[in-house]
């Protein structure tokens, strides 16, 4: 069965100051605030929800299709999707544009400031769901507002389910667009703080929001998961990770264990079970797809975790 992941490819600029912001910015001067931060190590990851999300589903031996715009730089993430087996057959290239990227300075207390270029992904629009006729499921993943927008109308009117992931991309959205979203959607997933942004702006709580869909479906971090389905919540419980490392890309890791649970109709409870292992490999990884275990180690990894493989 394929999956149309459409979202985001970006670039992860990923920056280290040997220091403290706080040593550095005087907050009776943040008014006229003019700082340069020396960083001696930087690293340049390939991400984007859609990237990370179809990575990790291929692991599982999912067939993802991305559907993302790029921008001139695009070539180098060209060449590390066909080495990784991933379809760029759905991903416009946006003349005279970059493609969306990240610059992230983190300092020694785990701060971090962050600058967000979104580029071609602000055409993501131009891409039609009903170009990818092999299209069983999806995702609408954290890209341009007028392409999300577009391609949840598009998965409705193909009658392909889908899940509506907003993640970061969620402030673009005013409570009835979000409705219109819950109303289109078969799925919804978001962690605890996308959550209770999601309440406040609709004015409903999860377990009303709950009715609209499927499944909805709050991420908590360490402390676990929660699937509202079949009128009733199953609480999953966090996988612990062989270490912590880089919590970057574990939410699409998470995603993606949804997606193929879904698409191959495991239960609730072993479908958050399965995307809960995919965040706990990936934790212990820097950058968003740097893990790389085979689908037998990922089984291996559920069983230590819950004593039996899901296939």
């Amino acid at each position: 069965m394929s999956t149309l992941i459409c979202g985001s490819l970006a670039f992860d600029n990923i920056m280290v100051f040997p220091d403290r912001f706080k040593n550095h910015i005087l907050p009776e001067q943040i008014h006229i605030l003019n700082v340069a931060f020396l960083v001696p190590e930087m690293r340049r990851e390939f991400g984007g929800c859609a990237g990370n999300i179809a990575y990790n589903l291929k692991l599982l031996g999912g067939e993802p299709v991305i559907m993302a715009t790029v921008g001139d730089d695009a070539p180098p993430y060209f060449e590390r999707l066909d080495r990784v087996g991933l379809s760029r057959a759905h991903i416009r290239h946006v003349p005279g544009s970059f493609t969306a990227q990240a610059f992230i300075t983190t300092d020694l207390d785990d701060n971090q400031i962050t600058a967000f270029h979104p580029g071609a992904m602000s055409f993501s629009h131009l891409n039609k769901v009903a170009d990818v006729k092999e299209a069983r499921l999806g995702i609408v993943a954290p890209d341009g507002r007028e392409g999300m927008l577009q391609h949840a109308r598009d998965f409705a009117a193909a009658g392909v389910p889908f899940i509506f992931d907003p993640g970061q991309g969620m402030p673009m959205f005013s409570g009835d667009e979000l409705m219109d979203f819950m109303g289109l959607a078969d799925y919804a997933c978001f962690n605890d703080y996308e959550a209770k942004l999601l309440s406040d702006r609709t004015g409903r709580s999860i377990e009303q929001l709950a009715g609209q869909v499927k499944a909805l479906v709050v991420t908590r971090g360490g402390d676990g998961s929660e699937i509202h389905a079949d009128g009733q919540r199953y609480d999953i419980p966090c996988v612990e990770a062989d270490e912590v490392v880089d919590p970057t890309g574990c939410g699409d890791a998470y995603r993606a264990g949804l997606l193929y649970g879904i698409a191959n109709g495991f239960d609730w409870p072993t479908t958050g079970r399965l995307a809960a292992v995919m965040g706990a490999i990936k934790i212990a990884h820097r950058g968003g797809q740097n893990h790389q275990p085979s689908r037998e180690e990922i089984a291996e990894r559920y069983r230590r975790a819950f004593g039996a493989a899901p296939w």
